[in-house]
This record gives C-alpha cells, structure tokens and sequence, in this order.
C-alpha cells in the first residue's frame, strides 16, 4: 500500500502546484523556462504515475474490503462512464460541449473515479478514485480562482463536437469490451 500512496503524493503533489501556488509555478516557468519546466513536471507525474500502477497492482494481490455494493450499480457505473470519453476528447476538441462545461477534463475525471468508487469498494480502490475525485474538485473550485490558461487545442468547431461525440462512443465500447480486461485485468461486460 506504501507504494500506491507515495504514487498518489508524487502525482498529486505536481498537479496540485497550480493550486496551492500559481505563483510559484509562474517562478518555476520563469527559472526553468516553459518547455524545461513542463519536462520536469511530466517527469515528476510519470514517475508518479508509474508507481500508482505498481502500487495498485501489489494492494490488489492483498485486497482489504472496506464495503460491498448492490449489482445494480455496475450499471449505474457504466452510465457514468459513458461521458467520461466524449468529454476526454472535446478536452482537445473544442466546440459547443467544451464551451457549455467549461473543464471537460476534470468532469470526466470526478465521473470516472466516483463510478468506480460505486463498484469497487477494496481499500486500494478507495485511496485511488478517492484521490482523483478529491484532487478533481479541489481544482476546479481553484480554477474559479485562477488565471486561466490555454490548454492546446484545435480551433473550435461544430465538426468538433462530431468528432468528441462518435469518437468518445467508439472508446467507450473498444474500452468496455476490451481494453478494460486487457489493461486492467478486469472484465466489465460479461461475454
């Protein structure tokens, strides 16, 4: 468990530097440069993200169970998945679902993690969705706080919202049917 929670600190610690100091991440810009900076802040999450997996992975070969869920909310689950890859892509793909959420990125992430913390209840999975959800609203009360910054995208476009709309769907099913059991090891339709 050691490992997973130094993973959720390092990778939290470097994505929550906007939060607790934009100013100090403007130094950081200053000292380093943008692109140096923002190597090292990739770097610090990799490693970070790195040892979420690995960490995951050794608490789920020594599950401890904090609560059970009713079957019916894998369905619930799944509903609340359905959005997460649409909104993923208008992220990138700004149009009219980007201009009426405003951060689709953090809406998909506390919809992510709070449908699977409706259907996995091990203490692992609890320290894991528990913190995105946390860290997801943590951010987007800051954001209202903040000097917003462009994130790359293309211009916005009503083919955009095609685009995040078919090309969320098509991940959803490639994720539900096979990339989940695939990466994850775990099924989530039953074939």
């Amino acid at each position: 468990m050691i490992v997973l929670i130094a993973g959720l600190f390092l990778f939290f610690a470097v994505h929550s530097i906007s939060i607790v100091g934009e100013g100090f991440r403007s130094q950081l810009v200053t000292k380093f440069g943008e692109g140096p900076y923002k190597g090292i802040y990739s770097a610090f999450a990799a490693v970070g993200l790195g040892l979420i997996i690995w960490g995951y992975g050794l608490a789920r070969a020594e599950p401890v169970l904090l609560y059970v869920t009713p079957f019916w909310l894998r369905h619930v689950a799944m509903l609340l998945m359905l959005p997460v890859f649409i909104l993923l892509i208008a992220t990138y793909f700004p149009g009219k679902i980007k201009s009426l959420v405003k951060h689709p990125m953090l809406i998909a992430v506390k919809a992510w993690a709070l449908a699977h913390l409706l259907t996995n209840g091990m203490l692992a999975d609890v320290l894991l969705f528990g913190c995105f959800l946390a860290w997801a609203v943590v951010d987007r009360i800051s954001l209202k706080k903040r000097t917003p910054r462009e994130i790359p995208s293309l211009p916005s476009s009503k083919l955009n919202d095609v685009i995040a709309v078919v090309g969320g769907l098509i991940l959803y099913v490639v994720f539900a049917l096979w990339l989940h059991p695939l990466l994850i090891g775990m099924p989530i339709v039953a074939r």
